[in-house]
């Protein structure tokens, strides 16, 4: 649909203003542009920030992943050729085994630095992966109440990640007829039918501006071939709006075949600018679904931590910002391997490393 600006009530040039329900109604309408502005948004811009992820963000992270890997067998053979003391040669695998861990993450198929976490962590990756894996699988029925079944077809955290979504989602189906069914044992009340009188008359406040643009639009209807082209065209919008249920787009439609006007709907009936609230309200919640789904979507394939506040707008900042983390990472890799030349730096840093772990043991302990 062409890009209109969102309708408004407005009053003439006499004393009148605006009623409550009036105002939300382009409080309402203002902020349906805006969220739409934002999905279209986030639909237009993903597409060019891949091409720039893969074009920018990827090789930096390859050329990383390599300084890493090289940097794990240097370590490795640090291990063997240097002095360490019992306690250093303990944080030395720890280290080996959580840096292999990580590399392995991305690429499972490495047989080399297979044999080097098993070597330094007595134990194969694939059955220390699973063992906890299984773990936090137990750990999150635990807290959650779910049933995630069985380990079978269970490799990687995205798995359980996807178990307990849909877990999640048959729980809360699950809750909602268990509270209908008790509903509809209850007599309802006064303000249970009131509600439920309101929803039915905001959907036949939609299906009547549906029916007058159907019924002003209808193609059959005109014998110019050129206009049947056209209300065909606008039909389709007509009906695609409808199916979505959205209100705010049918007003529109109805505006630019000029069946209302903003003088129009401030002259409507208090009860049906209600209704039109509530419809817009329940539009609104939509959109800004979609909208949150697409920003999930987007830091899933990109991984991006989520929970950001993130503008579509702005994707080309966060590249840039990924750029420059990755950018520094390379200098660091590249250090940390310079590092391992010299016996006594190693040992410094070996210490640093140390305490680093019995800080994080205290706060794990803390929890």
């Amino acid at each position: 649909m062409p890009a209109i600006q969102a309708i408004r009530i407005a009053v003439d040039g006499s004393d009148r203003v605006l009623t409550r329900d009036q105002k939300r109604f382009n409080t309402l309408s203002r902020q349906i542009e805006q969220a739409r502005s934002t999905l279209e948004a986030w639909q237009d811009k993903v597409a060019p920030y891949g091409e720039a992820h893969v074009q920018v963000l990827l090789p930096l992270q390859a050329q990383w992943r390599a300084l890493r890997r090289q940097w794990v067998f240097k370590l490795d053979l640090a291990s063997q050729r240097f002095k360490w003391t019992r306690t250093e040669r303990e944080t030395l695998q720890a280290v080996l085994c959580e840096a292999a861990a990580e590399l392995l993450g991305a690429d499972d198929d490495d047989v080399e630095l297979k044999a080097l976490f098993a070597r330094h962590a007595q134990v194969e990756f694939d059955t220390e992966r699973q063992e906890a894996l299984q773990a936090l699988k137990e750990l999150t029925e635990a807290m959650t109440g779910l049933d995630l079944g069985d380990d079978q077809g269970l490799t990687s955290e995205e798995d359980l990640l996807r178990r307990v979504h849909e877990g999640v989602q048959e729980q809360a189906a699950a809750a909602d007829a268990m509270r209908e069914a008790k509903a509809s044992k209850r007599r309802k009340t006064a303000a249970q039918q009131r509600r439920e009188d309101e929803a039915r008359q905001a959907t036949q406040s939609v299906r009547e501006v549906f029916r007058k643009l159907a019924s002003a639009l209808h193609p059959d209807r005109e014998t110019d071939l050129r206009q049947r082209e056209a209300k065909t065209a606008l039909m389709q919008e007509v009906n695609q709006a409808y199916a979505k249920n959205d209100l705010l787009a049918l007003l529109e439609l109805q505006l630019r075949i000029e069946q209302i006007d903003a003088g129009h709907l401030a002259a409507a009936d208090p009860q049906r600018v209600r209704h039109y609230n509530k419809v817009l309200a329940e539009q609104l919640d939509e959109i800004r679904t979609e909208i949150a789904h697409a920003e999930m979507r987007f830091c899933m394939d990109f991984g991006v931590e989520p929970g950001r506040s993130l503008n579509p707008l702005k994707l080309g900042e966060l590249l840039e910002r990924e750029a420059r983390h990755w950018r520094a990472a390379l200098v660091l890799a590249t250090q940390d391997l310079d590092l391992l030349d010299d016996p006594a730096a190693s040992k410094r840093w070996l210490k640093a490393i140390r305490r680093d772990f019995r800080e994080r043991d205290r706060d794990l302990d803390f929890f």
